[in-house]
């Protein structure tokens, strides 16, 4: 087998613009995210991430909002009008000032687009002087919480052609684009022209490796300084290496079975719920976690304060229920152990991807335990792009994910997307729900914590008995880095990883 993932990692490094091409000084990351493009609605967390492109608004370690590209912020007291102060001494990497006007031009167009903007009752982005301003059609107190998400990064103006349509990413951040490569490689070296000063070490060569096991050999092997996204089995080993530091810190990221609720096999909650009680979510999380306490009891983990609701009822297994639960929905067991019904079996593709390094094994053992009970899964193992396209088509039965909800640090953003109507590529499919919908409205509303707790308890109330999505195990990010660099801290909401912020050890 190490044999095998030694191959695996000499191909890696064969390929063209190999990391050893780099600079002998440039900080090597390895991950688990491939580049396939550039549009920042598509892959823009790439560029967030590693510190290329800033949006007006960010986060800190907590999850509590601070300024970005915009130094201060305030809102009408109609709650109809937004303003963004920008910070006067921002540039873009190709040296023109960052103006209002062009961050309202990069925001238009964000706003135009399929990015979470659209989501949000914008009437209208204009610049005043140094400001931008968002004028709504109604209240929304969520609206920085949008601007934090990676499809809002600010592009200069050389970042387009003519239509409009992105070439390169011109942006903000501590370092620019030196050389790109999809899907895999990405160069980078110091802006020289960052607000926030000079970054720790010059350049950053960033390689995207889908294969968990081949990330951690290369981080033994010196081949990569920083690694994220390792699973657990990979850690144990890892810890023990004098040269390595291990970083763990759990994430507001939960691994959800995404149904397709409109479908013959999912348009009944009792279908639902029994997929829920079929999965030993225990047995999951100790055996391919190594932590029991990343099991799913309910959609949101307890560090996401106010959506954690402990009176409600926890997701458990009961394969007897599950059972009981099939066959008042009609379903009777065939001559090989699987359900049927009106002459149809319940046999399901369940799609899931290796971007991801644990969904694999946690998809074959759910099909394994929905084999119990009489649904057939066939496990399929592809690219994370094949379940928004399946989403959109109408074609996905089923498909295991792992979907972040700080990607707006508001969970309301979240919810508005993954459970409005027609719900979302990485949310709901085929699931309609009014009440859900209603609550959520009023939740964007207001940022008033006594009027939000009841509304968001009866919205998890409402999503812990209707399953659209099944929520099967929590996460944590484990990070991997050599101990010839310092200054590496975990991003919990996973915004921003900090790279300006690490140096050379000696």
């Amino acid at each position: 087998m190490r044999t095998i993932q030694a191959l695996f990692l000499t191909l890696a490094l064969a390929a063209p613009l190999s990391v050893s091409s780099a600079s002998a000084k440039a900080l090597k990351v390895a991950g688990p995210w491939e580049i396939t493009g550039i549009e920042p609605a598509q892959t823009g967390y790439v560029f967030s991430r590693l510190q290329v492109a800033e949006t007006l608004v960010t986060t800190d370690k907590q999850g509590a909002l601070v300024p970005g590209l915009a130094e201060k912020w305030a809102v009408s007291d109609d709650g109809l009008t937004w303003t963004f102060k920008l910070r006067g001494n921002a540039a873009f990497h190709d040296g023109t000032a960052v103006t209002a006007e062009a961050v309202a031009a990069s925001l238009k167009r964000a706003l135009a687009g399929v990015g979470v903007l659209a989501q949000a009752p914008i009437a209208e982005i204009t610049s005043d002087g140094s400001d931008v301003r968002i004028r709504l059609t109604k209240p929304f107190s969520a609206l920085p919480a949008y601007l934090v998400h990676f499809s809002t990064i600010i592009l200069a103006s050389s970042s387009f052609d003519a239509a409009g349509k992105v070439t390169q990413i011109v942006s903000t951040g501590p370092y620019k684009v030196k050389a790109l490569t999809p899907p895999a490689r990405l160069e980078l070296q110091a802006s020289g022209s960052w607000w926030g000063g000079k970054p720790g070490i010059d350049e950053v060569s960033y390689l995207a490796v889908g294969q968990g096991e081949t990330r951690a050999l290369m981080a033994e092997s010196g081949e990569a300084d920083l690694v994220f996204s390792m699973l657990p089995v990979s850690v144990d080993r890892l810890r023990a290496n004098p040269k390595l530091d291990v970083r763990i810190a759990t994430i507001p990221r939960t691994r959800i079975l995404k149904v397709n609720a409109a479908s013959p096999f999912f348009d009944q909650v009792e279908e639902r719920q029994a997929v829920s009680a079929a999965i030993d979510r225990v047995g999951i999380t100790k055996v391919i976690l190594r932590n029991p306490d990343l099991t799913a009891t309910q959609l949101f983990p307890p560090a996401m304060k106010g959506w954690n609701v402990a009176t409600v009822r926890p997701l458990e297994r009961n394969v007897a229920k599950a059972k009981e639960l099939l066959a008042a929905a009609g379903w009777r067991p065939g001559s090989d152990g699987i359900l049927e019904k009106d002459g149809k079996r319940f046999s399901v593709t369940m799609l899931t991807y290796a971007s991801w390094p644990e969904l694999p094994p946690i998809a074959t053992a759910l099909q394994a335990q929905l084999r119990q009970v009489g649904i057939e899964a066939k496990v399929s193992v592809g690219n994370s792009s094949e379940i928004p396209a399946r989403h959109k088509d109408g074609t996905l039965e089923m498909g295991l994910i792992s979907r972040l909800y700080s990607i707006v640090p508001d969970p309301v953003g979240t919810l508005l997307q993954d459970y409005g109507p027609g719900g979302s590529d990485w949310g709901s499919t085929g699931w309609d729900n009014k009440e859900m919908q209603g609550i959520v409205e009023k939740l964007a509303a207001t940022s008033d914590p006594d009027a939000r707790a009841p509304l968001q308890t009866r919205a998890i109330e409402i999503l812990q008995q209707e399953l659209p999505s099944i929520p099967v195990t929590w996460s944590e990010l484990a990070i991997v880095s050599s101990k010839r660099i310092t200054g590496v801290e975990v991003d919990p909401l996973e915004v921003n990883y900090g790279l300006s912020a690490i140096r050379w050890a000696e």
